[in-house]
């Protein structure tokens, strides 16, 4: 027999959440899936008002709602533009616009924006370290294309006036890791690996210079600047192949990235990535029970 909540289409998920009460129930669902609570001091025994709709802690006395110390937080759009964000944001390969959303979801651009940014905050990446044979690879994002020059940044370390280093892991036909990083000098992308790579797990990167002498790992280069791009199972396009996914992305989509900003969009794209495979369904439920975990983002936090 069928799963009820199992789509594979745009139709199959708004007629699923077709109304408001479907998307509460489900989000209730979600919420108190490991048992009621209070949000604000944790006690199990929690009083539910005629309505459904909110609830009273049997300790501490204060009211809340389902969304209450969520993402969603004190936000007063229907659970139903929610979900219909989530779904656009967590399907679209190289993400959709806060523009684009907000005509699709029927809000400003204003608010498609702080939306697209609380559900990036629920695209976290995983922690724990990589193992087996890791991709690893920096690139650039930002600032003006005449100002990066390949030779000048692998020496600096900073990828020229107004751009952001960020650095990339993936392991071969497994999961990938990305992060900002304050530069990609030998020491700073070594700390990141050395966190992120169990030891004696196979490394393959090119030959810039900030990789000599890793220890711990069986290193291997693959040599660009000599023309050489494989060299047997030894490359690093995999990584390459998602930083041009997020290029796209950035170039196609969003234009723009506030480094303030970039470690979210760079969460968002490994999020979808490493659930290419996923069924939308899956993919969905992930990011809804990670925003029923995580605690709001404000307004002021992100135009501070």
């Amino acid at each position: 027999m069928k799963n009820e909540f199992e789509f594979k289409t745009l139709t199959e998920f708004t007629d699923y959440f077709c109304d408001e009460e479907t998307c509460r129930k489900h989000f209730t669902g979600i919420r108190f899936r490991n048992g009621q609570y209070c949000p604000h001091c944790g006690h199990k025994e929690i009083y539910t008002f005629a309505s459904g709709k909110r609830y009273r802690c049997a300790k501490c006395k204060q009211d809340f709602t389902i969304k209450t110390g969520t993402v969603f937080g004190d936000s007063k759009l229907p659970l139903r533009k929610w979900f219909m964000a989530i779904y656009l944001l967590s399907t679209s390969n190289k993400g959709i616009s806060s523009v684009q959303l907000a005509k699709q979801v029927g809000v400003t651009q204003k608010t498609g924006w702080f939306m697209d940014h609380r559900i990036r905050k629920a695209m976290k990446q995983n922690k724990g370290q990589l193992f087996g044979t890791v991709e690893a690879d920096e690139t650039f994002i930002g600032g003006l294309e005449k100002n990066k020059h390949i030779s000048k940044r692998k020496h600096i370390g900073t990828g020229g006036k107004g751009k952001t280093p960020v650095f990339g892991m993936r392991v071969r036909n497994g999961e990938t890791r990305a992060q900002v990083v304050k530069s990609v000098q030998g020491k700073e992308l070594k700390a990141v690996i050395t966190a992120a790579i169990a030891s004696g797990s196979k490394v393959f990167t090119d030959s810039y210079c900030g990789y000599n002498n890793l220890k711990g790992y069986r290193h291997t280069v693959v040599n660009h600047t000599g023309g050489v791009y494989v060299n047997g199972d030894v490359h690093t396009n995999s990584i390459e192949s998602f930083w041009a996914l997020f290029k796209r992305g950035y170039h196609g989509i969003y234009h723009w990235m506030s480094s303030k900003h970039l470690q979210r969009y760079v969460d968002e794209f490994t999020f979808r990535m490493n659930r290419r495979a996923s069924e939308m369904q899956t993919v969905f439920s992930n990011v809804v029970e990670n925003m029923a975990d995580e605690s709001k983002l404000g307004y002021k936090e992100l135009t501070a």
